[in-house]
């Protein structure tokens, strides 16, 4: 029941914010990319950087990871890669991330509880991580768009699965937004117009028209 009288402009402790969530990039690789059916591969990777981007700008600490990148997965594709020049690339041999000390230690070295995670396949390498994640007591949201599984099934059945057992799904549009939530922000305003005109795709070409038409300051 609503009490009126303790109701404020706030916003929801429920909300990503740059200060209390972490980005989990799980093995975007060639080899995982081959055998991706679930949708528009090329969607995926734009989806990917966006994603990636938008954790840059607002400076949320990431965690990149690839599986048997030397024997089997390939490296990690270098759109992301180049997004974080320099970052360790933790690899791994499990296919569940979060049995792997040295990714689990990173995560925990953000000092978030919220866990933002994409990845390739939704349905083993996205999977596994968010269910671990949320029984140790994680809140987890997956980005879908930027995740993809063998085929449309595979990937809706996990989704289905993971939220079933209290994984929010999101968009990596929506995370970016989340995280700006104020046109009035100035400090990250422009990086995040740049972001959407970048990887927005027809969301971006409207903000190209509005700064054209209107001004720079075009927001929305």
């Amino acid at each position: 029941m609503v009490n009126i009288a303790e109701v404020t402009a706030a916003p929801s402790p429920d909300l990503l914010t740059p200060d209390n969530c972490a980005v989990l990039f799980v093995d975007h690789q060639p080899q995982m990319f081959f055998g991706t059916g679930s949708s528009d591969r090329t969607a995926i990777i734009n989806a990917t950087v966006g994603l990636a981007k938008a954790a840059r700008v607002f400076g949320v600490p990431t965690v990149l990871s690839t599986v048997a990148a030397e024997s089997f997965s390939g490296p990690l594709m270098p759109q992301l890669a180049n997004v974080f020049p320099g970052q360790d690339i933790i690899d791994r041999t499990t296919m569940n991330a979060w049995e792997d000390e040295a990714f689990v230690e990173a995560v925990k070295a953000t000092g978030r509880k919220k866990l933002v995670i994409a990845g390739l396949w939704t349905e083993v390498c996205v999977v596994l991580p968010a269910l671990s994640a949320l029984a140790q007591g994680y809140e987890v949201y997956v980005v879908t768009d930027a995740s993809g599984g063998v085929t449309p099934q595979a990937h809706e059945h996990a989704v289905q699965r993971m939220v079933q057992a209290g994984v929010v799904p999101v968009t990596w549009v929506q995370v970016l937004l989340e995280l700006q939530r104020d046109w009035a922000r100035t400090e990250t305003y422009l990086p995040v117009m740049d972001v959407v005109k970048e990887n927005g795709g027809t969301y971006g070409l409207g903000v190209v028209y509005a700064q054209a038409v209107i001004g720079e300051h075009a927001a929305g």
